[in-house]
């Protein structure tokens, strides 16, 4: 990301220019919690740590989370820290928590976490706390009534984004229609919310509302789906609320054309910004996953630097949806920025901005 525009957005941290500038200048490296840092010179952090942070990730191998990987790579090479990707790949809870309690061990610097579950992280998260190792969850917060401390939040607000997604949905049905939401894996925090926003907009007004689990590996999704719409051809809308049942949404919706059903996507990677751009997809939604790997580590960086002086604060990254009006600027570049391209580049901004 470019020093202009990270200046620019600075305010999503709620910090100042002259700060973030400063931060920017800081040095760069890699290493391990206890080595000693580079700063030094004009750096606002001298003799800081390397430090070394975790970031815990329910489906470790999902596409969705590569611009999110770039972006904890950028920042961690912006500020002279590291960390590791570890976690489950199929939204196992236990093989997270196991995750997340070897970091404990590790002593890490800091944690961030999607907090998938309702329980199971609360303890390891009481436990990172106390042996005073920071917790953020970044993608998923925890859900309403849970009481896993983390510090704070970065990601979308999932159930008004669901909301939205269901007022979208409510303009192309009537009563009495049937919309399915396709879902890898019902109940999870990170995706539950968006089934359960669009289905309090879309049940009110008498439409018919049923949530399929898809299963959380991609190559499975696409059967999934298409075998289910073969027994419910009457369905109008396919909803899906994350990115391997959007992909699997767009196959059936062209496969099935002559049954007038449409359907939508979530997130931005490539292959369902293309299918946007066919007409396969009504719509998709970008939440800035890049984002959501970026700040955490440096939140959790700031409150080292610190002294714990900096908490970490909530930060919604957003949502944007991308229709074929507005997709053609995310294919023209390959970029880090939606995960499309692993090459470090600066891209030139819109000459102008449409108010929102």
């Amino acid at each position: 990301m470019s020093r202009r525009r990270m200046l620019r957005n600075a305010g999503v941290l709620g910090i100042g220019l002259p700060a973030l500038a400063g931060l920017l200048d800081a040095c760069s490296g890699g290493g391990n919690n206890n080595d000693s840092g580079s700063g030094g010179g004009n750096s606002p952090f001298p003799g800081h740590k390397k430090y070394k942070f975790n970031l815990v990730n329910h489906v470790t191998t999902n596409s969705f989370f590569t611009p999110t990987r770039y972006g904890a790579d950028d920042a961690c090479e912006i500020l002279g820290c590291s960390y590791s990707w570890t976690g489950s790949e199929n939204s196992i809870v236990s093989e997270m928590v196991n995750a997340m309690n070897s970091a404990v061990t590790a002593k890490v610097a800091g944690i961030g976490i999607p907090v998938i579950d309702k329980t199971a992280f609360t303890a390891p998260t009481q436990s990172a706390l106390a042996a005073g190792i920071p917790v953020i969850s970044y993608n998923a917060n925890p859900p309403v009534g849970s009481r896993t401390p983390v510090m704070s939040y970065i990601g979308q607000d999932l159930t008004k984004a669901g909301v939205e997604a269901g007022q979208r949905i409510l303009q192309q049905v009537k009563p009495g229609d049937t919309v399915a939401c396709m879902i890898a894996t019902p109940g999870t925090g990170n995706i539950q919310p968006r089934a359960d926003g669009a289905k309090s907009v879309l049940e009110p007004a008498g439409i018919k509302f049923v949530q399929v689990a898809t299963g959380a590996i991609e190559t499975k999704e696409i059967p999934a789906v298409d075998s289910w719409f073969q027994g419910h051809k009457d369905t109008k809308f396919l909803y899906a609320v994350d990115a391997g049942s959007g992909i699997a949404v767009a196959k059936a919706v062209e496969k099935y054309k002559s049954t007038g059903v449409k359907g939508s996507g979530w997130d931005v990677g490539t292959p369902t910004l293309q299918q946007v751009k066919s007409g396969n997809l009504d719509f998709t939604i970008d939440q800035q996953a890049y984002l959501q790997g970026f700040l955490s580590i440096l939140q959790l960086f700031l409150y080292q630097v610190s002294g714990g002086l900096v908490a970490p604060v909530d930060t919604n990254t957003g949502l944007k949806f991308v229709t074929k009006d507005n997709v053609e600027p995310y294919l023209a570049t390959q970029n880090r920025f939606e995960g499309s391209s692993e090459k470090k580049t600066t891209l030139q901004a819109p000459s102008s901005i449409q108010a929102s």
